[in-house]
């Protein structure tokens, strides 16, 4: 991966996107059009997304050709377009600028400082907190973020203030190309084994992005996890500037009672602000231990960019989620119905966890899709230990996205580790459904999980409650 110094938007020329409606490559693009860049764009299908960015006055083609990249100076891919693409290949051939998307979001960054969001886990939520939180404190900020946040319209956005918030992805190393004035990693935990090859080579990678930090520019990490915790004493003995947060009495900002209100959740924190003990209630309209790891985590993050204390409390309260992140689907004779894009054991086991604060006593009850083949061959005894978390967990077919199916590696692979019947297989969308619905009383929350296409069977679960 490139980890050069950004190029300036400006002189990028016209950008074509290979698979612009995409939510990575469409956020770029947003952000592009917002800086007065000529942008273009091919899908292999027509979405909301796409003519969203047409009205903001991208070229927009559905299908791809040689043609559609003949003029352009500069080319962007995601780590899924192949080099037999043809537009890429034309691009290649006509000596185009190609760019990997986080390239293009450096470019679109440029001249602003940058907080980015690192982290196995809550990269997402963490990010909208700190975008949100920022926009209420005055600052206008700009924001890049993995999903759509209602509280900000968008997934992307270009303000005019000097701070801006991106998700900083590392499945494929792309986090290593910001070089953050303020870097959060939330939590350090192996994965996507499928690119590292070991978890040695993961942590080396979350060293590398903190190697990226701009010189004078700050670490917040979590002290409550060993990955993250390691990660700031590494950088704090090398005389850097590091602020902690947690549960640690030793952080510099402390997490104090936390506790679950339903769909929402509260905490005290208590800081070091302007040479004097400061505390602040937050009161968070989203649940679970983790959401308010996250605020946390956004809130540091604010006081090291300058902000009022005060304001990021009051922003963070007004936050109210993700796309795919405990998304509210609806409800029908009294069971409630969300949806998550959890897919790794411990993210799970925080969606399920938080689950059982919303049914407050009554069952939960669960739809899980394996996200990749590599994934679930390693946890698939993880997998199965977070689903018993649930009163019921479903397992479908895993979603293979990029990769190719693996001989013995189904969702029977987690299932096959069950001790009792609350975690069952469940191949087909269909026989998931019937499943739940048929053991869902009133009372009772059902849940979508996982990064496929399980997103769709919140409407169809919805529709046969409503059919019983």
């Amino acid at each position: 991966m490139n980890t050069q110094q950004p190029l300036d938007p400006h002189g990028l020329g016209r950008v074509h996107f290979i698979g612009m409606g995409g939510a990575g490559m469409s956020a770029v693009a947003r952000l592009l059009l917002a800086r007065g860049v000529a942008v273009s764009g091919s899908d292999a299908k027509d979405s909301a997304g796409l003519r969203q960015l047409e009205a903001l006055g991208a070229t927009v083609f559905v299908g791809q050709s040689a043609a559609h990249v003949a003029d352009a100076a500069t080319v962007v891919v995601s780590t899924a377009i192949t080099e037999t693409n043809l537009e890429l290949a034309a691009a290649r051939a006509a000596g185009a600028r190609i760019l990997h998307r986080s390239q293009a979001l450096a470019a679109a960054m440029h001249g602003r400082n940058v907080i980015a969001v690192a982290g196995t886990h809550g990269k997402t939520t963490t990010s909208s907190m700190a975008a949100v939180a920022l926009q209420a404190a005055g600052m206008d900020p700009s924001w890049a973020v993995g999903a759509h946040v209602p509280d900000l319209g968008a997934n992307a956005g270009f303000g005019s203030g000097d701070w801006f918030v991106a998700e900083a992805d590392e499945s494929d190393g792309s986090f290593l190309t910001y070089h953050p004035r303020i870097a959060i990693i939330t939590n350090v935990e192996p994965d996507h084994l499928d690119h590292y090859g070991s978890a040695e080579a993961f942590y080396a990678a979350f060293e590398a992005f903190c190697d990226t930090i701009r010189p004078g520019g700050t670490l917040v990490a979590c002290a409550d996890d060993p990955g993250a915790d390691r990660l700031a004493r590494r950088r704090r003995d090398c005389g850097e500037a590091v602020l902690t947060y947690g549960q640690d009495p030793a952080a510099d900002v402390v997490v104090l009672d936390a506790t679950p209100h339903g769909t929402g959740s509260s905490c005290t924190l208590t800081f070091d602000h302007d040479g004097a003990r400061r505390t602040v209630a937050l009161t968070l309209a989203v649940p679970g231990a983790h959401n308010v790891a996250d605020a946390a985590a956004a809130f540091t993050a604010g006081l090291a960019a300058g902000a009022d204390p005060d304001l990021l409390a009051e922003g963070l309260g007004s936050f109210h989620g993700s796309s795919r992140r405990f998304d509210p689907k609806g409800e029908d004779g009294g069971v409630r119905v969300f949806d998550d894009y959890a897919h790794h054991p411990t993210e799970v086991a925080a969606a399920l966890t938080a689950a059982r604060d919303v049914a407050q006593g009554h069952r939960v009850l669960a739809v899980f899709q394996p996200h990749l083949y590599s994934r679930t061959r390693e946890f698939a005894e993880a997998f199965c230990r977070a689903l018993e978390i649930a009163d019921l967990a479903c397992v479908t077919d895993v979603f293979g996205a990029r990769e190719e199916p693996q001989p013995g590696i189904t969702g029977a692979a987690i299932t096959g580790h069950a001790s009792d019947d609350r975690v069952v297989s469940t191949p087909s969308a269909e026989e998931a459904i019937e499943t739940v619905v048929a053991r869902a009383r009133p009372g009772d929350v059902i849940m979508t999980i996982g990064a496929g296409d399980v997103t769709a069977l919140g409407p169809r679960i919805l529709s046969a409650l409503a059919q019983r």
